[in-house]
């Protein structure tokens, strides 16, 4: 691992051939995703990409696509270490396919907010089973010989203002919570890279704090690389502190400013030597410096991408209701079946922003049912409008002028119109992160197309992006406008949930249009160089909501069953900003009511990453909750509705009723501070303290099988030195295979301290087959019943443990004596 004293000194040799010079040249990115290469020690360029769902890759070009993961909610709904193990090799195996030495993820920041932004990206409300996923996903990723990057540290649990905001919270809270969330993927998966956030805490911001140091270095041993979220590094002083990597590069505010504060002995050369140290140790592990073998010269975990996303969909998709056990559905009962909804044929299989990937294919819900049912009728009806923005135009409809080939025509031209960089494109949606375009120096950048639409009518075409364009039609100015930032954007959503810029166009079926869309560059959001995103498209037309919902009703009433697909959008659950409510966009919440009046035979399928409020839940025959289920969500859709997989997850998180139920809410800053007032009570155990119901609490899911647990025993007492153990015999009641997690909690109720109502102490995961029995045993260990207290204090006596399938659920509870050291004596 080149942490041995040997090899530290091997790479301490190399660093002292260096100059001051070149020493903090590697301090600071080559470029936006590369570090500089120094020859003269054989140190190539370190290549990171953006993760964690996926590994895009230099490149943010649909030429270059990728495997679109299911989303972090849906990796953790799982409750198993394998599958986040899996995951992870699955994104190092697209990592080394595309050249890339570090992957930046997983996001294991605490789901404190259901309005969080980034919601999707991050794992669970609950530290324990954020970090078991989290370890688990560092080690997939590093046995395959690629870093892996938990991110964002720390305490970075919000997208408003979360570049300067200051969240103030709690010693106790901090290292019980969301330092514990990050502490495994340290000290048991030792990870090769930490980033570090750009919010402050506690007055200082995160890449000058003190918490990168301790405990994460000096408690937790961590030898890697501390590389800035994007632009997160702002001055000289962070040298001081134990951040290591300047992140993107050429320009930062280190460079010569920083070569000037060692000559003065501002910043000691010694803390220069320590991080090119870990930056050449983390060159070793990923074999980009000469005479060093990489930690693994090629993948050992190397499985079917596409297939693995098809099954961890199914693992992480939870039944949140099936009162009636609808499903899962005979195929044979079926002949004709109604899918609805926005999202049924437009699904969404990843959140938006910097987690963003480009998948060669997405199996959409409409495919995966049409393809499970070939001797059935499966009609599509929109229902309601989830759309906001810009949708780019399907590939099949469009013709590059230049080529005669499916695509679009991309040039960039100058102030005396010559152009100076063009490209053909097979999408009309473009996001340019560095690369060879000339961003920064174009007058105008050029979108053409030869559009043949497949439907008659009036269409709302335009783009969209931060700027001043021209729409074209057949060589006409159609419309010209400047759209502008609307406030509280910041760079991740200008770029990808910009404001559109549309005009309405009346088309016929069959008939080519020359489309072009000029864009003036030097219109467009330069708060850093080198980024320009734009989408030519079509804007949906809303302009008759209840035309929509009525021709869902008469589809409803026709079929044998309707599913209606239900779910967000990029202008809800994104990088950049935070959510408004936890409503559903549109009329989706009238589209339900209506399809279920029509046809009470309804299920519903929730295709969002967060939690979202659902008034009609207690209506329906079914309710599956899929998250962003990845490139192959269509086929695993159609595979848990028809019990060819069964829905394997249970929450990671709270679901609430209403919005005002639930506990911990607000993440917007005042005076620049979002303050962490609630301590240690979050997520379920906010919810547990304020004695409200959720709608589903957290731990819940069902299957397809029955279950019963009993035979509880506990190992004990436990200790500081003797970690306990909690066995449970399961027993599969049902008629068929199926999944059970089985969760252990603690709980005192007397305690000299301030407690949780209840805290998640393990859980394990087992699979049987019908009327299959087994011993489920969960490690007990002694961090379990400790608190913060300037360290790890262990309040000795009995403490309450409950053992059961959610927070609640506990049909099983005994006591465990934790004894003193003292005591054991």
């Amino acid at each position: 691992m080149y942490d041995s004293a040997e090899e530290t000194a091997r790479l301490e040799g190399l660093s002292a051939k260096l100059t001051l010079e070149e020493k903090v040249q590697l301090l600071t990115g080559r470029d936006f995703w590369n570090t500089w290469p120094i020859e003269k020690i054989g140190l190539r360029r370190i290549l990171v990409s953006d993760g964690p769902s996926g590994v895009r890759g230099e490149v943010w070009d649909e030429r270059s696509p990728s495997l679109n993961l299911p989303s972090a909610t849906a990796l953790s709904s799982s409750w198993d270490t394998k599958i986040a193990s899996r995951y992870g090799a699955a994104a190092a195996v697209e990592a080394r396919r595309k050249g890339v030495d570090a992957v930046l993820g997983p996001t294991i920041n605490l789901h404190r907010s259901p309005l969080n932004g980034r919601h999707f990206e991050a794992f669970s409300e609950d530290p324990l089973l954020t970090a078991d996923l989290a370890a688990a996903y560092v080690e997939g990723v590093q046995a395959n010989g690629v870093g892996a990057t938990p991110k964002h540290y720390i305490a970075n649990d919000y997208e408003t203002e979360r570049f300067t905001a200051n969240t103030v919270v709690s010693e106790r809270a901090l290292r019980e919570l969301y330092l514990a969330a990050f502490e495994k993927a340290i000290t048991e998966a030792h990870a090769w890279l930490v980033m570090s956030s750009y919010n402050s805490v506690n007055g200082t911001t995160a890449t000058e704090n003190e918490l990168l140091e301790t405990p994460l270095n000096s408690d937790w041993g961590f030898d890697g690389v501390v590389i800035s979220d994007w632009t997160a590094v702002r001055t000289v002083e962070s040298a001081k502190a134990s951040q290591d990597l300047v992140m993107p590069g050429p320009d930062g505010p280190w460079g010569a400013a920083l070569v000037a504060a060692v000559k003065s002995g501002e910043v000691s050369e010694e803390a220069i030597d320590r991080k090119v140290i870990r930056i050449l140790r983390l060159a070793a592990r990923v074999g980009a410096l000469e005479g060093f073998e990489p930690v693994q010269a090629a993948p050992v975990t190397v499985e079917d991408g596409v297939a693995f996303t098809r099954e961890a969909e199914a693992a992480g998709s939870v039944l949140l209701a099936n009162p009636a056990g609808t499903l899962p559905l005979d195929r044979a009962q079926l002949s004709k079946v109604a899918l609805i909804g926005h999202n049924g044929l437009h699904a969404r299989t990843q959140g938006g922003g910097s987690a963003t990937v480009l998948p060669s294919k997405v199996v959409s819900p409409l495919e995966g049912l049409r393809a499970a049912l070939p001797n059935a009728e499966v009609t599509y009806s929109i229902g309601a409008v989830v759309q906001e923005g810009i949708a780019e135009l399907p590939l099949d409809e469009i013709v590059n002028p230049g080529t005669g080939e499916r695509g679009m025509l991309v040039r960039f031209l100058g102030d005396d119109g010559t152009e100076l960089f063009r490209e053909d494109r097979r999408a009309t949606s473009l996001t340019y992160f560095g690369g060879a375009a000339p961003i920064d120096t174009a007058q105008v950048a050029e979108l053409s197309v030869r559009w043949t639409p497949t439907v008659s009518g009036e269409q709302l075409l335009g783009f969209a992006s931060v700027g001043h364009g021209r729409i074209y039609v057949d060589g006409t100015l159609v419309h010209e406008e400047t759209s502008k930032d609307t406030g509280g954007m910041d760079l991740g959503a200008s770029l990808l949930a910009p404001p559109s810029i549309v005009a309405p166009l009346q088309v016929t079926a069959g008939q080519t249009y020359d489309v072009r869309v000029e864009f003036d560059m030097k219109t467009r959001d330069a708060s850093m160089a080198g980024v320009w995103a734009i989408t030519m498209g079509l804007e949906a037309d809303n302009s008759n909501p209840e035309a929509l919902i009525d021709e869902a009703v008469i589809a409803a009433k026709d079929a044998d069953i309707a599913i209606v697909v239900v779910g967000t959008n990029s202008r809800v659950e994104s990088e950049g900003f935070d959510r408004k409510d936890l409503d559903l966009p549109g009329r989706q919440d009238d589209l339900v009511r209506a399809v279920l009046a029509a046809n009470p035979d309804t299920i519903v399928v929730v295709n969002s990453g967060s939690p979202v409020v659902m008034p009609w839940r207690d209506e329906v025959k079914a309710l599956l909750l899929t998250y962003f289920g990845g490139q192959e969500y269509g086929n695993a859709l159609a595979d848990l509705l028809f019990g060819d997989a069964e829905p394997g997850g249970r929450l990671p998180t709270t679901w609430p009723k209403v919005i005002g139920d639930v506990p911990v809410l607000d993440i917007t800053p005042k005076g620049g501070i979002v303050a962490y007032d609630e301590g240690i009570h979050i997520g379920y155990r906010a919810w547990l303290r304020a004695g409200q119901v959720p709608a589903y609490e957290f731990g819940h899911g069902l299957g397809y099988t029955t279950w019963t647990l009993d035979g509880l025993e506990v190992s004990g007492p436990v200790s500081v030195a003797t970690p306990g153990t909690v066995s449970v015999t399961a027993t599969n009641t049902g008629e068929r295979r199926g999944k059970q997690v089985v969760q252990v909690y603690l709980s005192r109720a007397s305690s000299a301290i301030e407690r949780p109502v209840r805290w998640l102490a393990g859980f394990a995961t087992v699979v049987l087959d019908a009327g299959e029995s087994a011993t489920v045993s969960v490690p007990l260990p002694a961090r379990a019943f400790a608190d913060w207290n300037d360290g790890w204090n262990y309040e000795a006596g009995s403490f309450d443990l409950h053992v059961g399938t959610s927070v609640t659920a506990t049909p099983l509870e005994t006591t465990v004596e934790f004894v003193s050291a003292d005591a054991l004596v």
